[in-house]
This record gives C-alpha cells, structure tokens and sequence, in this order.
C-alpha cells in the first residue's frame, strides 16, 4: 500500500472516528446544529490537502472546530450589532438542562470556550489552553469567573 493510500485511509478513519464528536463540540460553540456539520466540513476539507504535515489530527481539527466558531461568532456580533446571543436550538427535551445551557451560551465567547472544552470534552485546563492559544493563568481565571457566575445564576434561579 502506498504511502498516499495509508495516508487517504487514515483521513476517512480518522473522519469517520471523530466527525460525530467535533460536530457536537461546534454545537456547544455556537448552538446551531446545521451551522456545525458546516464547521466541521469545512475543518476537514482544509486540513485534508495537508494532512501527513499535521502532526496531531484531532488536536487540529478540534483547534479548527473551535476558531470557526469563534469566527463565526465575531460574525454574527458584528451583524447583529449587539451583544445579546443568538437564539439556539434546544439542546435536550429537559427544560432544567436547557436552562442550564442557556447560562452557558451566554457566557462571553472564550469563558463559554473553556467551560465546554473543560466540561464537555474532558479536557484538562492545559489543553483547553493550547487549543485556544492562550495563557494558562488566563484559562483558568476565565474558567473560575465562569463557574462563579454560573453559579450565581443557577442559585438566582432557585431563590425566584
């Protein structure tokens, strides 16, 4: 088997393996899910003309995942003209986890950034930290912030 072969076999296993799990981390980024198969397509069309370059696929493709979104985030601010996040779709048919998701959605881009990479796909502060590119301490102060203000909502809600 040639080298192109092992290479085209390991990009559609590779596909295959994560796609389902990057189009539910673009989800939890923006909260459309027709918007994330469109993220996580054009993730994958990008990085598949230089894929034996990359070193750590689903580092890549999670970072790509993740600075789409962003982008896309920054798009539709500026469309908007506003600060008020765009409605989302629900997330589940449970109205408590709902709500909950709805606090996290509108937490400022990179707090909600750390809190989905940190909670949701089980990564440690460091590697949240890498994949947004930025510092450590800055990780984990937004990651701090965002759970006291959660925190301070979700007791909010249960006083009212």
């Amino acid at each position: 088997m040639s080298g192109d072969d092992r290479e085209a076999r390991g990009f559609e296993e590779t596909y295959r393996a994560h796609r389902r799990a990057l189009v539910r981390l673009a989800f939890l980024m923006c909260g459309s899910r027709d918007v994330s198969e469109d993220l996580v397509q054009t993730v994958f069309t990008s990085a598949h003309p230089r894929w034996h370059t990359i070193e750590n696929h689903l580092a890549y493709l999670r970072r790509g995942v993740v600075n789409l979104a962003k982008d896309g985030q920054r798009r539709d601010f500026r469309r908007r003209g506003s600060a008020s996040p765009a409605v989302s779709e629900p997330a589940t048919c449970t109205p408590e986890v709902d709500e909950t998701w709805a606090l996290v959605q509108s937490l400022p881009w990179e707090r909600r950034a750390v809190v989905v990479l940190h909670y949701y796909e089980d990564l440690q502060l460091v590697e949240v930290a890498r994949i947004l590119d930025r510092a450590e301490s800055t990780v984990r102060s937004d990651h701090r912030r965002a759970l006291d203000w959660l925190r301070e909502e979700l007791c909010d809600d249960e006083d009212d």
